[in-house]
């Protein structure tokens, strides 16, 4: 069995992802698995995503956000999970190539899959032609330490509000995990502490030369992933590829 992390994320998409940022940056110990089979890698162009007003290739954002995961400190990694098993340190997460991770909370984004929670107690399974699971608002299932977000949480299924979902999804296990009040905020230098206030938990504030730096930086990664089309080809539903 790998290192016990704080959370596991099943599934790699932008709901998935999206909620590891989230606790990654709070500083849970994170690892994403990721079976490479986001259904936003058949998007033949995503225009509908704020903030690319003449659109984005689905698959650069992906990469974008994987980007992102990593600079947050979260692990990724490639597989297809196969078991979610209650313990008695929270859950066993096991892939198929037999690889174990010990997890106190796991997110269930996995789109409408859902067999690797067969046998898990008090998860609710809504059967429309499609597999969903029950959760309250938070994304919360009935069992404790155990979420769903995005589509598999019954969301409409567009980019940005399963990316969303996937980031309250986050928010919920820190607040869950009795973290105080997330913000999450980069401010300008005094912002807070010039109005005699101390920084409130995930802020920090930057001075001029720190955020023309950040700056340089965003524009270069910019520059840099969008500078050429995306190598990978379009991926096609698996039924137009004889699966």
């Amino acid at each position: 069995m790998t290192a016990p992390m704080d959370v596991v994320v099943v599934g790699g998409g932008v709901a998935g992802r999206s909620a590891a940022v989230f606790t990654a940056r709070h500083g849970l110990d994170t690892r994403v698995i990721d079976s490479g089979e986001s259904i936003l890698r058949r998007n033949a162009h995503l225009e509908n995503f704020p903030g690319f007003p003449a659109g984005v290739n689905g698959r650069q954002l992906l990469d974008l956000l994987e980007e992102q995961a990593a600079e947050a400190g979260c692990e990724q990694v490639t597989g297809t999970v196969t078991r979610v098993e209650p313990t008695d340190e929270g859950f066993a997460v096991e892939t198929e190539d037999s690889n174990r991770s010990q997890a106190t909370y796991v997110v269930a984004a996995t789109k409408n899959a859902v067999g690797y929670l067969d046998g898990v107690d008090g998860v609710g399974i809504i059967d429309r032609g499609k597999s969903f699971v029950d959760t309250d608002e938070r994304g919360r299932t009935g069992v404790e330490g155990l979420y769903a977000a995005g589509r598999l949480a019954e969301k409409p299924h567009q980019a940005i509000v399963c990316a969303g979902h996937g980031a309250e999804v986050g928010v919920t296990i820190l607040e869950d995990d009795g973290r105080p009040f997330y913000h999450d905020w980069v401010a300008p230098d005094g912002y807070f502490t010039d109005r005699g206030r101390e920084l409130p938990p995930g802020c920090e504030e930057i001075d001029d030369e720190q955020r023309r730096e950040r700056e340089r930086r965003s524009l270069g990664v910019t520059r840099e992933r969008f500078a050429e089309p995306h190598p990978d080809e379009q991926v096609t539903h698996p039924s137009l590829r004889g699966e």
